[in-house]
């Protein structure tokens, strides 16, 4: 993978944490979610 690709993933999976983040925990709960889950989800759905 080349460096230029990783920084772009590494940006969308921090974009996609911090939109995430800010949902409140009902909201969160409503997609099946907790906190903890939140890096996890993030790389799965920008990969």
């Amino acid at each position: 993978m080349n460096i230029a690709r990783t920084i772009r993933t590494w940006r969308r999976v921090r974009e996609t944490r911090a939109g995430l983040n800010r949902f409140p925990n009902h909201l969160l709960a409503d997609l099946g979610i907790t906190r903890a889950d939140i890096p996890a989800v993030a790389r799965r759905l920008v990969r």
